[in-house]
């Protein structure tokens, strides 16, 4: 195995034109079309940058630092723009992938703080990413998965209300207040265990519990029965849940009623109590729908790639950056979901998306474009 430096080439695009001697009628050849209109970059120089930046999680500097080993010199400031660029090119793509969970029968979500520079104050300020997973490979869904993410200036429950406008169905969610005016006729709550089961881990960190380990051990056996059915379509999950975790569950909630007096009630230890009390029915809708989770894990999966990056680039520029981070965050992720290599993908539809008939514009999709081979040699 060897390792083959990066390299950078110039790609010069000669318009050739011919004169008919008899007529004088001139033709030429058709320019391609270039992502960036009268811009040097190709596409496979942007793919680079935006999987760098973003999946990588490499600061535009950092790029700029690497780029002048190869000899080119291309700016952070240039980098940002073409970023910017991109973000527009793929608008359409992305609205399309939040149509798409918008119409989902169940989601994920989950949010988190980003600084975004604030030059009126002179320091950053807290914007939030949102993200909104549809993946139903755990019950044998033959949908395709997907993943959106939005950004906000601000945590107010408007703007998850502004992003599901038009979504109705089963949404796993934590205990945030902002979410409470959605759920009703339309959305119904699914809470996630894996918050409760947490709390009483936080517990046993600060002190030795034989009353939280007994929470764990229960909610242990419930997450038992979750391995067991992985995989199997959601009928059977749910008959196996109604036959195996109810009664689990069923005792879980005596138990804690009972226990609960007991403890001191400053304890941190009756605050996990009262909070998985407080949240019972939406711990509790999993069991009668084998589409449904048990946690909300897909989502805290699907925030990582967020809290990764952040140490990296560590706050956004300005609004604009934040959506704009959300725009190629939800192609990158997507695109991984059905095992593109997210750099040849970004290379494929950046090379068509300008000229690209709008009214085909679902074919760019990443579960309907076949994954392209790596063009990787293997080493002998």
């Amino acid at each position: 195995m060897e390792h083959v430096p990066e390299s950078v080439k110039i790609v010069r695009h000669v318009e050739k034109r011919m004169i008919c001697k008899d007529c004088d009628t001139t033709v030429a050849g058709e320019m391609p079309k270039l992502p960036i209109e009268r811009g040097k970059p190709g596409p496979g120089l942007l793919a680079h940058i935006m999987v760098a930046k973003f999946d990588d999680h490499i600061p535009l500097y950092r790029l700029s630092e690497m780029y002048d080993r190869l000899g080119i010199d291309i700016s952070r400031s240039v980098m940002a723009d073409w970023v910017g660029r991109v973000s527009v090119l793929i608008d359409p793509i992305v609205l399309l992938i939040k149509a798409y969970i918008n119409d989902a029968d169940r989601i994920h979500t989950d949010d988190t703080p980003v600084d975004v520079l604030d030059p009126g104050r002179g320091k950053t300020a807290t914007g939030r990413l949102w993200v909104y997973v549809f993946d139903g490979s755990g019950h044998q869904d033959p949908k395709p998965k997907a993943v959106a993410y939005y950004y906000s200036s601000d945590r107010k429950g408007v703007h998850p209300a502004d992003h599901l406008a038009t979504f109705s169905g089963v949404m796993h969610a934590d205990g945030y207040g902002g979410y409470k005016k959605l759920y009703g006729n339309q959305i119904t709550e699914a809470a996630c265990m894996a918050h409760v089961r947490r709390k009483f881990h936080d517990v046993i960190k600060l002190k030795a519990s034989p009353v939280a380990e007994e929470a764990l051990t229960r909610i242990g056996a419930l997450y038992d029965i979750e391995d067991r059915i992985r995989g199997m379509t959601a009928d059977e999950r749910r008959s196996m849940r109604q036959q195996h975790a109810r009664p689990i569950l069923d005792d879980l909630k005596v138990w804690i009623k009972d226990t609960l007096p007991t403890v001191p009630q400053k304890h941190k230890l009756a605050e996990a109590m009262r909070y998985a009390l407080s949240r019972w029915d939406a711990l509790s809708v999993y069991i009668d729908d084998g589409r449904v989770e048990i946690d909300n894990n897909i989502a805290e999966r699907a925030i990582r790639p967020i809290g990764i990056g952040r140490k990296n680039w560590l706050f956004a520029g300005s609004d604009k950056g934040g959506e704009r981070i959300a725009n190629v965050l939800t192609l990158i992720e997507t695109a991984k979901m059905h095992g593109h290599n997210p750099e040849v993908y970004f290379t494929q539809i950046l090379s068509v998306i300008k000229a690209y008939p709008k009214e085909r514009l679902h074919e760019l999709l990443p579960w309907i474009m076949p994954p392209a081979k790596n063009k990787l040699e293997k080493a002998v």
